[in-house]
């Protein structure tokens, strides 16, 4: 058999590995591949942050897992310490001392691989099967395959592929910027974001193609609006926009459950419920929502709180948390009274405007007989002062 060995540090594994691989099967007959995240890249020191060598394990089996004729191996996170190529080899090799072992590597490892920790013992292990990572390296590839043959007798065998120049350390980048969603497998980057790896933020637009399927199809406008509205309102005020309209998007996760269903939420996430919240799905929607777009969607905690106090507000509120609760109550599909005025006010004096929002929730909750959560009691004065 000819067993394919692909390794390296997968710190994400991206569409780019994925290629390689694919190619690399069909072009070398290899039999079986297997894919082997390092534990510890003796040649590079791994991101301050970045995943465990077990949860880049875990990613990688994610972005291999539907390849043919593919293993994603622990073999070098089960030997510990620095993961040198040698070692992997010679262990491989005892256990499959009758078949042929093809180590593939792109243009910039087989370029150095005369630095490589016992490279001869490497190119008496394994055929190299070396492939471009970016356009116009094949000269390179070349110049380096006929070096090492006559001077090692090494055995190397070129993969023809269309370069598909991308590094995992370009991927990362674009993360942090909510971009680079269409270079990793779909339930890589669901991980990477529920974690929020490297520092990730999540792509508006997939963030609304993932959660507005879990929403009624009625309260899709008022979301819509309320995202534009706490975009427009963040950057009156100075905070985040990006951040803005993540929270709004999310702000009403949950909003389609009823109360028994809310209070089982509750009871999962371990929140303590007041008696207010306990009679009512529109107080408790908001922790609910909380707590959902923190544990499936990462979000950071000053995201999270403007999520959690988007309906009661509290004392001392930021100015994100404002700006959402704001959004939420004038977004274009509001129509209550006064929202002409509140309108008007929102961007000459924010607090102004949320404090006429709240005198007029409070007005509204009496007309019903209804109490007033102390929270927005508490944030009505605060807003006073």
């Amino acid at each position: 058999m000819r067993i394919g060995i692909y390794g390296g540090s997968f710190d994400p594994p991206h569409r780019g590995h994925r290629i390689a691989a694919e190619k690399a099967k069909d072009a070398l007959g290899l039999d079986c591949l297997l894919v082997i995240p390092a534990n510890q890249p003796p040649h590079k020191q791994l991101t301050a942050g970045s995943p465990s060598p077990e949860e880049r394990l875990e990613m990688t089996r994610l972005a291999f897992r539907d390849l043919p004729g593919t293993e994603v191996s622990d073999i070098e996170l089960s030997r510990g310490g620095r993961s040198y190529t040698v070692e992997t080899l010679e262990r491989l090799h005892a256990m499959y001392p009758e078949d042929e072992l093809v180590l593939l590597m792109g243009t910039d490892m087989f370029l150095c691989l005369e630095k490589w920790f016992r490279f001869g013992d490497i190119l008496r292990l394994a055929v190299i099967g070396a492939f471009s990572r970016n356009p116009g390296e094949d000269a390179d590839l070349a110049k380096m395959e006929r070096h090492l043959a006559e001077t090692c007798g090494a055995r190397v065998e070129r993969i023809e592929t269309d370069p598909f120049p991308v590094s995992s350390t370009q991927v990362r980048a674009l993360l942090t910027r909510r971009m680079g969603r269409e270079l990793l497998d779909p339930a890589v980057y669901e991980t990477v974001i529920s974690r929020r790896y490297y520092g990730a933020k999540p792509s508006l637009s997939w963030l609304r193609s993932v959660t507005e399927p879990l929403q009624d199809p009625a309260r899709i406008p008022h979301v819509r609006g309320c995202e534009e509205e706490a975009a427009r309102l963040a950057e009156r005020w100075g905070v985040s926009a990006e951040d803005a309209r993540e929270a709004a998007i999310l702000h009403d996760l949950t909003k389609k459950y009823d109360l028994a269903e809310q209070l089982k939420l509750c009871r999962e996430y371990g929140m303590i419920t007041d008696t207010l919240e306990s009679c009512s799905s529109m107080l408790l929607h908001s922790k609910t929502s909380a707590a959902e777009a923190e544990k499936r969607f990462g979000c950071p905690a000053e995201i999270v709180s403007a999520i959690r106090f988007h309906t009661t507000g509290r004392a001392g509120m930021t100015t994100l948390e404002k700006v959402v609760c704001l959004a939420d109550a004038i977004e274009p599909t509001r129509t209550y009274a006064d929202l002409t005025e509140i309108r008007k006010l929102a961007y000459t004096d924010l607090d102004a405007a949320l404090r006429m929002s709240f005198e007029g929730t409070l007005q509204s909750l009496a007309r019903r007989g209804l109490d007033v959560h102390p929270a927005t009691l508490q944030a009505l004065e605060d807003l006073k002062k």
